[in-house]
Order: structure tokens, then sequence, then C-alpha cells
């Protein structure tokens, strides 16, 4: 079985860099760490935890936590104009006469209309504060106006570190050092090259005509705010696990951090949408989505199996990092490497993917109010033997205006005669999407009903919306070709089954190319309860497959007659939901 360190030794072993140096987070701090290779050419001396590597714009996160301690403190506030701080940028053009203001919040989430300046902007690391000046005076082009898109922007990120220098009074390098690095203990991360012992550092690398050649060191200068930090994995280990720490919101003390719980949270929230991509592997394989957008110095994407992600990259000359974290379970993975520009957030992601579903035990679950499993318990009774006087205690005001409370007395009384006794299903977990919801299965002597509620707001709060699905149970003959059609989708290329009667009206070939798309896709599967149906024409059963789930629905041209429709469709995805 694959472990973590295979991922990355093959980095190594396939000459992605000549180094590669990777850190896990766990249980807030460094759990493990390894390298591989050298850090330099012709030596054996391998990467650690304690080796130093360029981490090129992983650093913007830690400008962008120094935006927001001056915040904080009152000094700046997030929508300044960006001129009131930085003044050689007040003649500059707006790309068009109604374009509003840049602010420091357009330039922390990289929407100030900037066009994306990879690669130029790694090459003005050490660019002289004078020529910096300069620059920005003689003005700067607009691929957007402010405030309408996201696109990256290497000289956003370089602002704000004027932004800082001249908000606190000293050199950006220096707050930094003594407003976030001193107190996390990093000792080894600083933007001086001279301040790196020459024994832990690794020396960046290009390849090229099959040599790897040495690639010089930019000093420190305008734009190290957005690329010049140098550290080790052992100290970002501790950066990471600062950010894992704000989750979830509680009531304990909130110290051993310069940022407050709140801050860090804010920075790994979506503040500005990125486009999102659909993406197949294979024409047999479902499509990933990926979909999020950048926070404060992060990016924050949502994955449809493991929930939200924080993560960001860094790509130099003569280095590649990357960084990922999963709140929900406090794991996180590091990664670096002393190639130009490789490419470790592919690994690093199979790492935290592959980490998070063994350790699928420190996934935080969503808890749900008291008063939330309180009222299932009441509605349960009440389907049991409806009372005036509970349910007028178990809704709020507007469920009798909604409906009113003798109609849903009536319609207690319907699903009881239909269903005969009802009793909650141990088989399938309840679904909840916040802590005032919740909705569950319940198995009947004819068929199966799903409830769901919702609460108010209000203190205490009270069922403001109630909803009963019943499923009748299905007929014998639209049973009997589920199970046939469940049976068929664990076989290559099916083709609809000459045991089964189709109607004149329906589409076999249509049919047929449904059925093979679910194989390719999603078989072999489990036939699992109905989830709907009439009780007499029409059916749909939950199928479960390793790749995802389907909904099954047949329908019959007449009770007891041939099937006139088949359709399969995949389970719409959503993210899991997690306190966070």
């Amino acid at each position: 079985m694959i472990d973590v360190g295979t991922i990355f030794e093959r980095l190594a072993e396939g000459n992605v860099a000549l180094g590669v140096a990777y850190g896990v987070v766990m249980d807030g701090g460094l759990a493990h760490a390894d390298g591989f290779g050298t850090l330099r050419d012709a030596t054996k001396q391998r990467p650690n935890q304690d080796s130093v590597f360029r981490i090129a714009s992983m650093t913007k996160g830690f400008t962008a936590a120094a935006i927001l301690l001056l915040r904080d403190e009152g000094r700046l506030r997030l929508d300044d104009r960006v001129t009131l701080w930085v003044p050689e940028l007040l003649g500059v053009d707006p790309p068009t006469t109604d374009a509003p203001p840049i602010t420091i919040d357009h330039l922390l989430t990289m929407s100030a209309g900037f066009p994306t300046d990879d690669p130029w902007g790694d090459r003005q690391q050490g660019l002289d504060f004078d020529e910096f000046a300069r620059l920005l005076r003689r003005g700067v082009v607009f691929a957007w106006a402010p405030g309408t898109r996201y696109e990256y922007s290497n000289l956003g990120y370089g602002i704000l570190g004027r932004i800082v220098t001249r908000v606190a009074g000293i050199e950006y390098r220096d707050f930094v050092r003594e407003r976030l690095l001193d107190p996390l203990r990093m000792g080894a991360t600083t933007y001086l090259r001279d301040e790196v012992p020459d024994e832990r550092l690794a020396v960046g690398y290009v390849r090229r005509d099959g040599a790897w050649l040495e690639e010089p060191i930019d000093p420190y200068g305008a734009l190290a705010s957005m690329g010049g930090l140098f550290t080790s994995v052992g100290d970002l280990a501790r950066w990471v696990a600062g950010f894992v720490d704000a989750f979830p919101p509680r009531d304990t003390p909130d110290i051993g951090h310069p940022l407050s719980r709140a801050t860090r949270r804010e920075m790994q929230q979506v503040h500005r949408t990125i486009d999102p991509t659909l993406t197949w592997g294979a024409a047999d394989a479902a499509p990933t989505l990926l979909s999020g957008g950048y926070g404060y110095g992060l990016s924050v994407w949502d994955d449809l199996r493991l929930g939200r992600v924080v993560e960001h990259g860094g790509g130099y000359p003569g280095y590649g990092s990357f960084m990922r974290w999963h709140p929900a379970s406090g794991i996180g993975v590091i990664a670096f490497a002393n190639a130009r520009y490789a490419r470790m957030d592919l690994p690093v992601r199979e790492a935290v993917s592959l980490l998070v579903e063994r350790q699928a035990h420190r996934i935080r679950r969503l808890g749900i109010w008291p008063q939330t499993t309180a009222a299932r318990t009441i509605v349960e009774q009440l389907l049991d033997h409806w009372s005036d006087e509970a349910a007028l205690d178990l809704f709020s005001m507007n469920v009798e205006l909604d409906e009113p409370l003798a109609r849903r007395r009536a319609e207690f009384q319907r699903l009881r005669e239909l269903h005969g006794p009802l009793r909650s299903d141990p088989a399938v977990a309840p679904e909840s999407v916040s802590p005032a919801h919740l909705a569950w299965w319940m198995n009947g002597e004819r068929g199966r009903l799903r409830v769901e509620i919702l609460l108010s707001p209000e203190r205490p709060p009270l069922v403001q919306k109630l909803t009963l699905t019943s499923v009748p149970e299905p007929p014998v003959e639209l049973r009997k070709v589920a199970e046939i059609l469940a049976e068929l989708l664990g076989q290559p290329g099916p083709t609809w089954p000459l045991k089964v009667a189709l109607a004149a009206t329906a589409d076999q070939r249509a049919i047929e190319r449904a059925l093979r798309a679910a194989e390719a896709l999603f078989g072999p599967v489990t036939l699992g309860a109905p989830i709907a149906g009439d009780g007499a024409k029409q059916a749909t059963w939950r199928l479960a497959g390793e790749r995802g789930e389907l909904d099954l629905q047949i329908e019959l041209d007449e009770p007891g007659g041939r099937v006139s429709s088949v359709t399969v469709v995949p389970r719409a995805m959503s993210e899991p939901v997690h306190p966070v």
C-alpha cells in the first residue's frame, strides 16, 4: 500500500528535483517529516525538517497576516484607498472613468485589476525600493476594473509590503519578524540569504541539457513581500498548525498566536471567487470540480470528497513549494523542492487525500442542536399518535399560516393508514446541513417516509418547516425490473434484457446508451431502498457504486404493464458538511 513517503520519494527518483523535503501536520504540530535526494549537487546531504528552502509565493500568507495585524490594531482599514499609504500611485490612470479606487482589500484578494505577472514578478524580488517607487509613479496597467475579478498579482503583494512598512513605521521584513516569526518561534525563517547557515540551505537549480545548473538567489527587495521568505518544514509546520487550530470556533482562551482565531479563520474564507473548472481524468471517470477562491494570502477550495481545503503554492527560479491542509480533520502536508518551479501541488494534494481518507476518524462531524434532536422525537411521536397540544408546542407561528393544523393532522393520519406503524430506519444515517436541520428515513409495513425538519432562529428554536415525503412500497413487477437492471450495471456494455418487456413508446437505444454510460462511470452497483414512487406505475431506487451513487427511475405504461421509461441519473454531489 502506498504511503506518504513514497509519494515524495518518486519526485527525487524521477529527477523532478535534486532534493525534496516534506512534513505532515497533525495534532497541532509536525507529526512526521522526511526528505529525499540532496540539498546541493555532488553531495549526499539529504534534506530534513531543518533544511531551508525559499518558498516563493507562500510568503503571501505572511504579508496578509501582517496587514490584518495592523487592521486588528486599528492602524489601517481594509477599505482604505491604497493611495492613502502609497502616494506613488496617485497619478495612475484608472482603467475606466467609472472604476473605483484600489483598496487594500483589492490587493489582498487579487482583485485590484492588475494583469497576471508570473514570471515577471519573480524577477523583481530584489528590486531596489527607489526603483519600485519610480515604477509605480510611471503607472501600471489594468486588465479589469478593480473589484470585479480575481487575477493573480505579485505586484499587488509587493505594494502591500510597502503599506506594512509605512503603517508600522519599520521595514516590512522587521515587522514580520517581530510580530509573527518570533512569537511563533520560527527561528529558521528569514528574508535574508545571509541568515541561513550554508549547511542547512537547499541550493536552487534549473535542469538544462540533462544537467543541474545552480540558480542565483535574488536579495531582499521591494517585492520580497510577495515571495521572499526562506523557511524549513519544521518552521512552516508551526505556521500551518496555527491556521488549523483556528477551527472550530470555541470558548477556550485565545492565546499562543499573534493573530486571533477569528482573524485566522477570516484568512481562510473565500473573499474573491475564482472561475470554477470541471475536468475529466478519463472518459469513463466522474469529472472533478474545482470551485473556490482566494482568501487573504491563501487559496480556499471546496472538494466534493474531502470538504473544504486551504492551500498555497510557491514557484520561483530554483525552488518549488506547496502547502495544503484540511481544517475538519486537522491534517496538513508541506513540501519543498530545490528545482525551478517544481510542481509540488499534485503530490501534496495526493498526500492530503490519502491521509484524510485513512484518518477519517479525525474528521469533526457536524453537531446538531439538542432542540433539533428533541424535535425529531416529538415528530415521530406525532406520526404515531397525533396531539394538538404537542404540535402547538413544537411548531413556530408560521407553520399554522403555511398549512392549517387541521390539514397537517389529517395528513399524519393518512400516512399512518398508508404505511402502518413507522420506525426510524437504522440502516440510513440522518442527514444535516446545519445544527438546525435534520432529515431521516422511517420504515413502515407498506413503504417508507422521509422526514425533514428545520428549526427557527428564535429562542427557544421551534420547527418552522416540516416536510414529509411518502414512498409507497413499489409493486413486485417494478422491483424485479430494478433488480435486473442493477445486476446488469455490473456487466461491461450492458444491453436491454430481452426478458423485460418494453412498451412501444420506449426508446430502447436511448435507454441502452444511458445504461452503458452508468456502467462505465459507476458500475458495479448495489440496489438500495426505494426513495420515490407512486406505489403503482413508477418508482426510484438509490444505486450505490464504488465511484458514486445514482438514482434509477423506472416507469410502466400502466400498472402491471410494460416498461415505458428508464432513467439513470448520478446523484447530485455536494461538499461534506463539517463544522469549520
